[in-house]
């Protein structure tokens, strides 16, 4: 029997699905970032119409996945699958959004890296030829996380100074079999990694360890070299894991920093904006992806694409309990062609 993975944990897909439409929208914070211009909605009270932020999140998620379908000319019926995810107890902002859709649903739950999660299942049932078309769609609130990771906002509670700030956005993909392009080529899903760290407000650390495993299993397993892939983008480790990416890079004789950058810095401007180490949450990710990185694939600025979402696999009750923060990491390239 043939088979599409290569190496440890790399698959090689067939029969590239390509991105087909994408969407977003994103709170008013995250519209005075430097990436205004990429995003299609911003809300300028991050409520969205809503009495309550976590239907405020429900609404992002309903409103980005009609836009997407929008831009395709589709139907919700359309779609053979919908893959989605937030960061809330039972993915509820993900199942409540999905009531009234009647596609088949997944819920996921990978943190911060959901988005990257999602996108590799919907690649993999679109390459084994069990549908023609898959949504992935995620989102993250400041307020809701605040909420329930931490205190509520009504508290007060000042932020060290290796904390970062949940996007309030969500992204939306359509995926389908077939076509020009940007495709999804290569996923390398992550293992979990622990390397012991307990602070809660500095994710950055615990996820730092967790992107360098999964990259560098990404090149041993397609034998490609950092300098192949034009840009190569974490999800959220910040300002403070993404310097210590690259240090145990250049322990291993490797300069990532010419094509590196993460999610969580481009979605802020740190010098106006006061987000600590930067942008997090699975919107983040999502709305940088969807948003400027799509954007400068479809422009050809961008012809290989490294597109790695991280994820911090903790609970409040774990953190109570003085527990580890397990970080995940999870790869999918993406070239701008399919013939690139």
């Amino acid at each position: 029997m043939s088979t599409k993975k290569i190496g440890r944990q790399t698959a090689a897909l067939a029969a590239p699905p390509s991105i087909l439409c994408a969407a977003n929208v994103v709170g008013r914070m995250e519209g005075e970032g430097p990436l205004a211009a990429c995003f299609d909605y911003i809300d300028q009270d991050d409520t969205f119409g809503e009495a309550t932020w976590e239907q405020s999140e429900r609404a992002m998620q309903q409103k980005a996945l009609a836009l997407a379908l929008q831009k395709g000319g589709l139907t919700a019926q359309q779609l053979d699958y919908l893959f989605a995810g937030d960061l809330l107890n039972q993915c509820v902002s993900s199942s409540y959004a999905a009531r009234e859709q009647k596609i088949p649903f997944f819920g996921l739950y990978g943190a911060c890296s959901t988005f990257g999660e999602g996108l590799i299942l919907a690649s993999m049932a679109l390459d084994g030829g069990f549908g023609e078309r898959a949504g992935v769609v995620v989102s993250s609130h400041f307020c809701t996380a605040e909420r329930q990771y931490r205190t509520p906002l009504e508290y007060g509670c000042q932020r060290t100074p290796t904390a970062q700030w949940t996007v309030t956005g969500a992204g939306a993909v359509i995926l389908q079999r077939g076509g020009d392009g940007p495709c999804i080529t290569h996923v390398t899903p992550g293992k979990i990694v622990d390397k012991g760290v307990t602070d809660t407000n500095n994710m950055g650390a615990a996820m730092a360890p967790a992107a360098y495993d999964t990259l560098c299993t990404h090149f041993q397993d397609t034998g490609r070299e950092p300098d192949f892939y034009d840009c190569i983008v974490t999800g959220d480790l910040g300002e403070l894991g993404g310097e210590l990416l690259c240090e145990l890079f250049r322990r291993d004789g490797v300069d990532l920093s010419p094509s590196y950058t993460d999610c969580g810095r481009l979605i802020f401007d740190s010098q106006r904006q006061d987000v600590h180490c930067g942008g997090s949450g699975c919107g983040c990710s999502a709305a940088v992806f969807t948003g400027y990185l799509l954007r400068e694939l479809r422009a050809g600025q961008i012809k290989h694409l490294l597109f790695c979402p991280t994820g911090a696999l903790h609970s409040p009750t774990t953190a109570f309990q003085r527990e580890s923060i397990p970080g995940i990491c999870h790869a999918v390239a993406v070239s701008a062609r399919r013939d690139g």
